[in-house]
């Protein structure tokens, strides 16, 4: 990898990158596409970070398909699969930085899932310094992440351009997830509640609902079914992640993640 860094800028080339943990689908795709259309080489990385899990279980489930994953690159114009092992991203032990994060950790994924950003800051962090990347792209299905990244980056004095794109979705609206690999087709059928939900929310709230209003009606939508369990849906300020109340006056994302059976899926929302 290091060759490829010290050739890329010694010939003046951009260097693109796109952190993964394998198991592609068509929404890790565009990122690496859009990379590739706005830089000379690009990078991407397979690797299933262990220090972002709080769940056992989630770890040693999550999917692996290494040379499914490499065939979907070739053909999506990635230069460079980086697939480090744990011993090369943790020769100390797989233990995360503690890092001030503030107010953008602290709630939805950071409240139920302790320790989670602070392995995400520690795992993007380490490949940042290995690809040293003129551009970073990352899916907003994960938006507390982007966020989280930028910060990381400007606690560590990092020239990165961290760009958000846009979530890609089944064509029933759910967000793309390795995850879903893990669903059963009626799962995935019935999926389409969770964007559903938010599409509600963004309505609700142009009508001038308050909330308290939304949350309820997001609570209401998924009592009335049985399939899918509301781990937890909040609006947040979009550049603070403080979570809302009463009158929604400032620019807001609402944010959801729910369980189907043992498998748990995010996504959210501008309401703006």
């Amino acid at each position: 990898m290091q060759s490829v860094v010290q050739n890329a800028q010694a010939n003046n080339q951009s260097i693109g990158f796109v952190a993964t943990m394998g198991a592609l689908h068509s929404g890790h795709l565009a990122l690496v596409e859009r990379s590739a259309s706005d830089n000379d080489i690009t990078v991407v990385s397979v690797y299933v970070n262990p220090t972002q899990f709080n769940n056992p279980e989630d770890l040693e489930k999550y999917p692996r398909t290494l040379d499914r994953d490499i065939k979907y690159l070739e053909s999506a114009g990635c230069d460079v699969v980086f697939t480090p092992t744990d011993d090369d991203m943790y020769p100390e032990g797989k233990k995360s930085k503690s890092y001030p994060f503030g107010s953008l950790a602290t709630k939805m994924e950071g409240e139920f899932r302790p320790g989670h950003f602070d392995g995400v800051g520690t795992v993007v962090n380490k490949l940042f310094e290995i690809i040293e990347p003129n551009n970073a792209y990352f899916g907003e299905k994960d938006y507390q992440q982007v966020l989280v990244v930028r910060k990381m980056a400007e606690l560590e004095g990092l020239d990165v351009n961290v760009v958000g794109c846009p979530i890609e979705r089944e064509a029933n609206g759910l967000a793309k997830s390795s995850r879903n690999e893990r669903l059963t087709d009626e799962q995935m059928e019935k999926g389409s509640i969770i964007y559903k939900s938010l599409l509600m929310a963004r309505d609700l709230k142009e009508k001038g609902k308050t909330v308290e209003e939304i949350e309820k009606a997001v609570k209401e939508t998924f009592d009335q079914q049985e399939m899918f369990d509301l781990e937890y849906f909040n609006i947040a300020d979009t550049k603070t992640m403080e979570l809302l109340s009463g009158s929604i006056d400032v620019p807001a994302r609402a944010f959801i993640a729910a369980f189907a059976g043992n498998v748990r899926l995010i996504d959210n929302i501008d309401l703006n």
